[in-house]
């Protein structure tokens, strides 16, 4: 799917995930059966200061910059991306790191390497599907690629 104008269905975003953690080339890039949703947030670091000379209006600049990608869904066996995250979620240190990437209907990209902070893996009511629910979260900055409808 390119969309060059208008909305767009957030299926039609594709999240990818490295299975050999940093070491993740593209070829290790897979994505993930049974997610549901993705939701992406980005927390500005503002400095704000008031000088002398602006008579008591603040100024303010961007000075840091950090984001979090929150994946649900479903726990998925066999699945090589899903396989991977649930893996993880008895790791800690750098186990834990890895890469990912988004790819947008427009045709951009957003790459990054990410800590997985996996917040529920099976349990749940007796007839229900057993949940993978994990975090991104950004590790230093990321790579922007814009599209061509950019």
């Amino acid at each position: 799917m390119t969309v060059s104008t208008g909305v767009f269905p957030v299926y039609g975003m594709v999240f990818e995930i490295g299975t050999k953690g940093r070491e993740s080339t593209e070829q290790d890039m897979v994505e993930i059966a049974d997610l549901e949703s993705m939701e992406i947030t980005i927390d500005g670091g503002v400095e704000n200061w008031t000088p002398m000379d602006t008579e008591g209006w603040a100024r303010a600049l961007m000075t840091a910059k950090k984001f979090n990608v929150s994946l649900k869904g479903k726990r998925s066996i066999g699945d090589k991306g899903n396989d991977y995250v649930a893996s993880v979620a008895w790791k800690d240190g750098l186990a834990c790191s890895t890469k990912a990437a988004i790819k947008f209907p427009d045709g951009s990209k957003l790459a990054y390497d990410c800590v997985l902070d996996v917040k529920t893996i099976y349990g749940g009511e007796s007839t229900t599907v057993a949940p993978l629910e994990f975090d991104t979260v950004g590790d230093g900055k990321p790579v922007y690629t814009a599209g061509s409808a950019a």
